[in-house]
């Protein structure tokens, strides 16, 4: 902060000091030569001796017209230093000369006569030359005349000669400078206060909020940040708040992953290895039932182990589509077809609803098929009494629809964001489904991810639930 306002004030000395006086020079010399072309175009004007005084007065400068002799036909002094009223007819009828008919010359004090390259007539001038006036000499000011031949309105040719003071007085610069000095310890000053203030109020959250980020990438993750006073401080604050209790959540679901991965690693560890044993140690129970428990424990062992990988490669990210072609209509019923024994068994109902046969999409088949099937066996476990489940396809447009429908206990408002995450349940206990690992609806959020589809869930509690999601159709 202080090396910025330290600048600011260079910058103002530089040119309140250093430079004021070229400034001055061109601003008054740009004013005098706009004063002249004023009185050029007045000239014509049937009241020029109004016009001189008016221009004389706006312009801050001094005004003489002569006729040719030297004798004053309109004035206006504006300044008692003014060096062309002090001129003897004979230095102003020279003037008369030097000027001829079109040209502008200028003339600053006691500095000699030359012609002004950017105006007048060119071919009417000389290049360059000099000439020793005899005006008063003054050290306080530098001064600045410019002559010029015009007419007037009844065609008289006669002499216009302006001048104005070009330089600053010195009472002017010193009171600048002292005001610089006063200027120059003020914003001192205010920048050490804006730099106490940014340090308390913006460095030092910044620094809490600092030391609170340690303690969590430490694992600690019992901490608040500090809102803070500014809208970007409170922002981040909000952010990393967010952050703390995304992480809070993750590792709660990391202790119940690993929980509910035991259970369902144990339960058919436990019954193929006291299977194995009875039909080892028991003569007459190596039977086909209980070949089958083994077998049936087996392959639910392998299902976990696959939808692990499954899971772990989607969220990588290391999986790929291989979109193509396909009949999405035949696809639901291959997996309604799956569940035949469970129907037939335990008096399940998948009912399918459609209006339109064959909804080709392109899409990964496979994919898909794990979706349809994991909705479905999801729907199975928790519908209700009835034991019904309802699959919907809908055609709207370009986009076809699918809607996994149970008629379970449904699922509160403020839950429904967290059913896609890995073994999340409700009710918070954890039961062995009827069929699945309980990974199921995070794998279906993970492909559809895959494939950029819309899905989603609809439920209330006690009305059951609806898992979506849409696809393009061919």
């Amino acid at each position: 902060m202080l090396c910025f306002m330290g600048i600011l004030l260079f910058i103002l000395w530089l040119f309140q000091t250093v430079y004021l006086d070229t400034f001055y020079k061109n601003i008054k010399t740009n004013e005098l030569e706009a004063a002249l072309s004023h009185v050029e175009t007045m000239s014509l004007d049937e009241d020029f001796s109004q016009a001189v005084e008016t221009i004389a007065e706006s312009y801050d400068v001094c005004i003489l017209v002569t006729d040719f002799e030297g004798n004053m036909l309109f004035s206006a002094e504006k300044n008692m230093n003014c060096a062309v009223h002090k001129l003897p007819a004979g230095e102003l009828i020279r003037l008369m000369e030097k000027a001829g008919d079109g040209s502008v010359i200028k003339i600053k004090n006691n500095f000699g006569l030359s012609f002004d390259k950017g105006m007048g007539n060119k071919d009417k001038r000389p290049d360059k030359f000099e000439d020793k006036m005899n005006i008063p000499p003054n050290d306080e000011y530098e001064s600045m005349m410019l002559v010029k031949i015009i007419t007037l309105k009844d065609g008289t040719r006669c002499a216009a000669f302006l001048n104005s003071i070009i330089s600053p007085v010195s009472a002017t610069v010193y009171t600048l400078r002292i005001q610089l000095i006063y200027i120059s310890v003020i914003m001192v000053a205010i920048a050490l206060v804006m730099a106490v203030v940014i340090a308390v109020k913006v460095s030092k959250p910044i620094i809490n909020i600092n030391n609170t980020a340690k303690k969590m990438a430490e694992g600690d993750y019992n901490i608040e940040y500090d809102m803070g006073s500014y809208r970007e401080i409170s922002e981040l604050s909000k952010t990393l708040n967010y952050t703390v209790a995304e992480l809070k959540k993750t590792e709660a679901l990391q202790h119940e992953l690993i929980a509910n991965v035991s259970h369902d690693l144990r339960t058919p560890l436990t019954m193929i290895t006291a299977y194995s044993e009875i039909m080892r140690d028991i003569p007459g129970e190596n039977s086909p039932e209980n070949v089958q428990v083994v077998i049936d424990e087996a392959n639910r062992l392998t299902n976990l182990v696959n939808d692990m990988l499954d899971i772990s490669k989607l969220q990588a990210g290391v999986d790929t589509l291989e979109a193509k072609e396909y009949n999405l209509t035949a696809g639901i019923k291959s997996v309604i077809d799956r569940y035949a024994r469970l129907v037939e068994q335990y008096g399940y109902k998948v009912i399918f609803k459609y209006a339109e046969e064959d909804i080709m999409v392109r899409a990964d088949e496979f994919k898909i098929y794990q979706v349809l099937y994991n909705l479905v066996n999801n729907a199975i476990n928790y519908t209700g009494s009835d034991k019904s489940v309802i699959i919907r396809q809908i055609v709207n447009g370009e986009i076809v629809r699918i809607e996994v429908m149970d008629t379970g206990e449904g699922i509160p408002p403020e839950e429904l964001d967290n059913v896609w995450e890995r073994y999340y349940k409700a009710d918070k206990k954890h039961k062995r489904e009827v069929m699945g690992t309980g990974l199921g609806l995070s794998i279906v959020k993970n492909i559809l991810k895959l494939h950029d589809a819309k899905y989603g869930v609809l439920s209330k509690p006690g009305e059951g639930s609806i898992f979506w999601f849409e696809l393009k159709k061919i």
